[in-house]
């Protein structure tokens, strides 16, 4: 350990300045140079240690008292304690060792100046004063000293637990101008503010998406490295946040904790269900006019208007707008019919159609006419018979020209007009 003792202010003896004087004339550049380590009081470790500035020469040196490290370079005895002249570096650490010390004013003077010039020897992150150093060191340690008393959460500064008390007082002293959202966190009051301001600070270099927040553009990155972070236990599956990952293990546990008040249905996660009862379509399109309930129908919905088809079948190539389309699609070529009807046993491979099914065994034709009342089973027989009312014809005949209402009607017609052909 090293003893320093501060001496700044105190006049030096005869013998001294003649010592001194005679270190001046001489070739300093010439002395060993040992580096030690030296703190200032505010560190929890105090080593019995000392310095003296001394402005004799351009160069910054330092006067500096410690028990002797080797027998080489010149040593003077005073009172028992070896020392050695030593001259500091400019870099204030070399390897993991520091060889500066700073008062309480040379710490304000950086930070007024914006300089960071203390560095943490283990990741290299600058800090402009020792206490915002410190603090950084429990990253690496590990050490967290702090405990909550109500949970035992423990953490490694003072102002994290401070902050995370919160959680249980239910203080959010940090409330926003514009719409009077309070937060527990001055952070989390900066990043609504994005809300209002519509700032979006990170942009993505792949693809140029901007985002208002830091971690939504994290999560979005994964879609350009293909990342999956989360991954299900049971099935193996892969998600691009954990969130993802906690709503789809309640696809395994059966959970719903989330229910409607109006119909009690309840869902594994919270969804826009309660806009079915409500009859709300805040999402519209630009193109058309066309109001959907929830912001990713609308996006799905403007392929129609692009024509973008991302989803490609591995089989035949074909192309879909829609992820769902695609599953549905690969059920041709795997011949899979995964839903069954409980009455005479038929399956289907899509929903809908087993939808439809279950109408012959009901009777149930929720589909009718404006102008002659008349019901049908299917949406798409309704507008079928429509084009009976409004003159509507069309499926025209590529060779003749003739025009007909439904499509069956015209591949009679062109049966028809090839066995013409071939006699």
């Amino acid at each position: 350990f090293l003893y320093i003792k501060q001496e700044q202010e105190e006049p030096l003896s005869s013998e001294e300045g003649q010592q001194l004087n005679g270190l001046q004339e001489a070739d300093l550049n010439r002395l060993p140079f040992t580096i030690v380590t030296v703190k200032t009081e505010d560190d929890e470790e105090k080593p019995q240690c000392s310095y003296r500035h001394q402005s004799q020469t351009e160069d910054f040196t330092q006067t500096v008292w410690q028990e002797p490290l080797s027998d080489s370079g010149p040593e003077t005895e005073m009172g028992g304690i070896a020392w050695k002249e030593s001259r500091v570096p400019e870099s204030e650490f070399v390897g993991d060792v520091c060889v500066k010390t700073f008062t309480q004013q040379d710490n304000q003077k950086r930070q007024t100046r914006g300089e960071k010039s203390l560095a943490c020897g283990v990741c290299g992150k600058t800090f402009s004063c020792n206490t915002h150093l410190k603090r950084h060191m429990t990253v690496h340690t590990g050490e967290k000293p702090f405990s909550c008393e109500a949970c035992g959460k423990r953490f490694g500064l003072e102002f994290t637990l401070k902050t995370h008390m919160r959680v249980h007082t239910g203080e959010k002293p940090f409330g926003c101008e514009d719409c009077g959202k309070t937060f527990s966190r001055n952070t989390h009051l900066k990043n609504h503010m994005r809300v209002h301001t519509q700032e979006k600070p990170f942009s993505c270099d792949a693809c140029g998406k901007t985002f208002k927040f830091k971690y939504s553009f994290k999560v979005h990155m994964r879609v350009h490295t293909g990342e999956r972070p989360f991954g299900c236990s049971v099935c193996g599956k892969g998600f691009t946040e954990h969130e993802g990952l906690k709503r789809h293990m309640r696809i395994h546990t059966g959970e719903k904790p989330f229910g409607c008040d109006i119909c009690g249905k309840r869902f594994g996660h919270q969804n826009e269900h309660l806009r079915v009862h409500t009859g709300e379509t805040p999402f519209g399109c630009d193109a058309c006019g066309k109001r959907f309930r929830v912001h990713f129908t609308l996006k799905r919905h403007m392929r129609v208007h692009t024509g973008e088809k991302p989803f490609v079948c591995v089989d035949c190539g074909k192309t879909f707008s829609s992820n769902t389309h695609l599953k549905t699609h690969t059920r041709v070529h795997t011949g899979e019919k995964p839903f069954g009807c409980g009455v005479c046993g038929e399956r289907f491979a899509q929903q809908g159609v087993l939808k439809s099914h279950m109408r012959v065994h009901t009777g149930e034709k929720p589909f009718g006419c404006a102008v002659c009342e008349k019901r049908f089973r299917q949406q798409n027989t309704l507008k079928r018979h429509m084009s009976v009312h409004t003159g509507e014809k069309p499926f025209s005949c590529g060779i003749c020209g003739e025009r007909y209402t439904r499509q069956g009607s015209l591949k009679r017609h062109m049966r028809v007009s090839r066995g013409r052909k071939l006699l």
